[in-house]
C-alpha cells in the first residue's frame, strides 16, 4: 500500500483525556516527517486543530475541507497549506475521500463515527478501497471494537469491508504502513 495522503477524522473538541491531543500532535509530527499529506475537516479547534498545527509546525502539508455552514461554527483554520470551502457536508466528505489514500480515525463524536462508518460502507460497496486505521487512544474505542467483533460474530459484516480496518493503540504503529 502506498500512502501519500491520509484523511484524519477526529473531534472538533479535545475531549477529557490529554492523551487524545497528545496522540494527535504525535501523529501530526509523524505525518510531516514521512511526507504524508494531511486531509482533514478544516477547523482550528479541538483535536482537528491540534493535528493540523502539528503537521504545519513540522513542515508538512495540510488541506482542510470545510462546508460553509461550519466555517464560523468550527472556526476555519487560516494557517494551513490549502483550505477548501464546500457547499455542504456531502461535498466535504466526497472531496476528502477522493484526495486520500487511507483514513485514520482519532477520538471524536457523532461526526467522527459518521465518517468512519461511511468510509467502511463505501469500501464494502466498492466505491473506493481505502485502508482505515482506528487510533484507539487510551482505549477510547474499546466498546466500538467489541461491538464490531459482535457484528462479525453474528455474521452481519462482509469480510471485504473489515479486512481494510486496522486498530492501533499508538501513533507510531502507523509508520510500518508508510
Amino acid at each position: 500500500m502506498t500512502i501519500q495522503s491520509v484523511a484524519v477524522f477526529c473531534g472538533s473538541k479535545t475531549g477529557v483525556s490529554p492523551l487524545f491531543a497528545d496522540h494527535a500532535a504525535e501523529l501530526g509530527k509523524i505525518l510531516a516527517e514521512n511526507k504524508i499529506n494531511l486531509i482533514y475537516g478544516g477547523a482550528n479547534v479541538g483535536i482537528m486543530g491540534v493535528i493540523a498545527d502539528a503537521v504545519m509546525s513540522h513542515g508538512g502539508n495540510v488541506t482542510g475541507i470545510i462546508p460553509k455552514v461550519l466555517v464560523d461554527w468550527e472556526r476555519k483554520h487560516e494557517n494551513i497549506t490549502e483550505l477548501i470551502i464546500t457547499e455542504d457536508m456531502h461535498d466535504r466528505k466526497k472531496i476528502i475521500y477522493s484526495r486520500c489514500d487511507a483514513a485514520i480515525i482519532l477520538p471524536g463524536g457523532f461526526g467522527t463515527l459518521d465518517e468512519l462508518f461511511e468510509t467502511v460502507t463505501w469500501n464494502q460497496l466498492s466505491i473506493h478501497d481505502k485502508h482505515i486505521f482506528i487510533l484507539n487512544s487510551g482505549g477510547f474505542y474499546n466498546h466500538l471494537i467489541r461491538h464490531i467483533d459482535e457484528m462479525k460474530a453474528e455474521n452481519f459484516l462482509y469480510e471485504e469491508a473489515i479486512q481494510n480496518l486496522t486498530v492501533i493503540n499508538e501513533p507510531a504503529a502507523l509508520t510500518q504502513y508508510f
